[in-house]
Order: structure tokens, then C-alpha cells, then sequence
């Protein structure tokens, strides 16, 4: 499938170092190479089957880049359809109750996404009208959305281009750009990103880095490793993180039969009371969860 719109070229004047192409994006050699071979590989390769490809509808956007955060393809792709028929509009998010959320949300993990994702919603529908928001500036307001995500909302859903470096694109500026440097700091690429951002057509673009970084790191070392922000995922099993999962999941199971017990919940979930209990308080903290007398329940 070709991706080009017609007419367009993504040839520039090699002779004029340092200087500005016609979209206001650096020109010179090495540059004007990357962006071919980054084209070229969006030519032949680009994943045209990811659901979240199919729309430019802000909300819709919003949502699948909350959940590709730290989260694979391939689990985000049937959650997302599922989550968009739960919560078809930014409205019906808002108001949707927690123990709904979560049950749709369950197996994404990182919960506090899903809870940011309905507080973004919130703050959408009582200052925005409704109407995602499109600047940087209100984007990064949301709760649970960060610069990155602001970007990708701007270039996926208004095609307006932000340098931003995520996962993907910073394997791609490694690769390319530093080939066997070790600790490279994001500051070191983010210029790079800027400086060969295509702004005729950031949305395709930004595909385009995205797909190449994945290329990458199916078919060598992962080029990220090599970066001073890479941080390898701790062990799952009998972590903070699976117990909070878990403890989560027992409470949506049990939403509209009352309050649980703190030893229930332990026992349920199989980690030690005194862990459940601190667990517990940081997620009522973050507004997951509440307590009584009585026990406790999802907020």
C-alpha cells in the first residue's frame, strides 16, 4: 500500500548544510538520508491493521495512547475495542464508575492509566466542552498525560507535529544516529527528532519512526538498551505491582456485595496482611479504593 500523497517528495537540497527545507525541517546529508530510508521502510512495512490507524477522532486517539503506555500491540489492540464500546464518547468515560472501568480495563495492567484516563475525561467534559483538547500546553494539563502522549494525540488525531521521543523512536535516533555509544541521554536525540520532523506530514511521519523502531528491535539487540533512561522491568511475581493488580481485581469481583476485610483481601490475594494494608492505603491515596470501619471497597 503506498502511503505517499501525490506529488509529495521527501528528496531536499543536500548541498545546503545547516540550512531549512521547505516544511522548516534541517536540511543536510545525513539527515535528508534518514528520513529516505525511514520512508522507504513506511513504503513497504507500515502496520495498516492497528485499530487506532482507522481515526483521526481525538477522544478515540486519546485513548490508545494511554494504553500503549508500557504496554505491548498486542494485548492494547482487542481491550481497545472493547473499551471503546464500554465508553464509546469522552461523556460516557466520565461518568462511567470505577468498578466498571477497571473490570473493562483488566489485563492492561498499570490501573492508575485507566483511573487517569477517566479523570482526563472529567476534566475534557467540564472545561473543554467535551472536545479534546489540541495545544500542548492544555494536552499536558490532563491528568495522566504526559508530553509524550500530548504529542501523539496532536500529530495522530490533529496532525500537528511535536518532537517527542518514546520507546520506538528513541531505538530509531540510536540506531541511526549513535551506533555502539553507550548511556545516550534523550537530550541528545530530541534535537535530532526536531531537526527531522517532516511538518507536511507529521502524522505519517511519526508512523513511520514508530513502525522502524519496532523493526529494529525485532531483528537485532534492542538499540534502547543503550540508552541512559533504559531501565530493565523488574520481576513480576510477588511484586507491589501484582499485589495492587490483584487487589484490584478482588475488588471489582466483589463491587455491590459490600465491604471486604483487610484479612479477607489477604487471604483472597495470598500476600502477607501487613503488605495488602499498605497497598491498600496507596490506593486509596490515588483514589482507587476507599475505607471504613467495615473495610473496604472501590471508590
Amino acid at each position: 500500500m503506498s502511503h505517499m500523497s501525490e506529488g509529495a517528495t521527501h528528496t531536499r537540497d543536500a548541498g545546503s548544510h545547516g540550512s531549512a527545507g521547505p516544511d522548516g525541517s534541517a536540511v543536510r546529508p545525513e539527515l535528508d538520508a534518514f528520513r529516505e530510508r525511514v520512508w522507504a521502510h513506511f513504503e513497504e512495512h507500515a502496520r495498516d491493521d492497528l485499530p487506532w490507524r482507522q481515526t483521526t477522532d481525538p477522544y478515540r486517539v486519546l485513548v490508545s495512547e494511554v494504553m500503549l503506555q508500557q504496554t505491548q500491540v498486542s494485548r492494547v489492540a482487542p481491550k481497545y475495542e472493547a473499551f471503546l464500546r464500554a465508553f464509546p464518547t469522552v461523556e460516557a468515560l466520565a461518568v462511567a464508575p470505577v468498578d466498571r472501568l477497571l473490570a473493562v480495563w483488566q489485563g492492561l495492567g498499570y490501573n492508575r492509566r485507566a483511573l487517569g484516563l477517566k479523570r482526563a475525561a472529567e476534566v475534557i467534559v467540564a472545561r473543554h466542552e467535551g472536545a479534546v483538547p489540541s495545544t500542548l500546553e492544555e494536552l499536558t494539563a490532563l491528568p495522566g498525560v504526559g508530553r509524550a502522549t500530548a504529542a501523539q494525540v496532536l500529530a495522530f488525531a490533529f496532525d500537528i507535529g511535536v518532537p517527542f521521543i518514546e520507546t520506538n523512536i528513541r531505538a530509531v535516533y540510536l540506531h541511526e544516529f549513535f551506533p555502539g555509544a553507550e548511556d545516550v541521554p534523550d537530550s541528545a536525540l530530541l534535537p535530532l527528532v526536531a531537526d527531522t520532523l517532516d511538518h507536511a506530514r507529521p502524522r505519517e511521519w511519526f508512523w513511520a519512526l514508530l513502525d522502524y523502531g519496532t523493526h529494529l528491535k525485532a531483528t537485532q539487540p534492542n538499540p534502547s538498551r543503550r540508552s541512559k533512561h533504559h531501565v530493565r522491568q523488574s520481576r513480576f511475581e510477588g511484586s507491589n505491582r501484582q499485589l495492587r493488580g490483584r487487589l484490584l481485581a478482588e475488588l471489582t469481583a466483589r463491587a455491590g456485595s459490600g465491604r471486604v476485610s483487610l484479612e479477607e483481601l489477604a487471604a483472597a490475594v495470598g500476600f502477607p496482611a501487613g503488605d495488602v494494608g499498605r497497598a491498600l492505603e496507596a490506593l486509596q491515596s490515588e483514589g482507587f479504593v476507599a475505607a471504613s470501619s467495615e473495610g473496604w471497597r472501590l471508590a
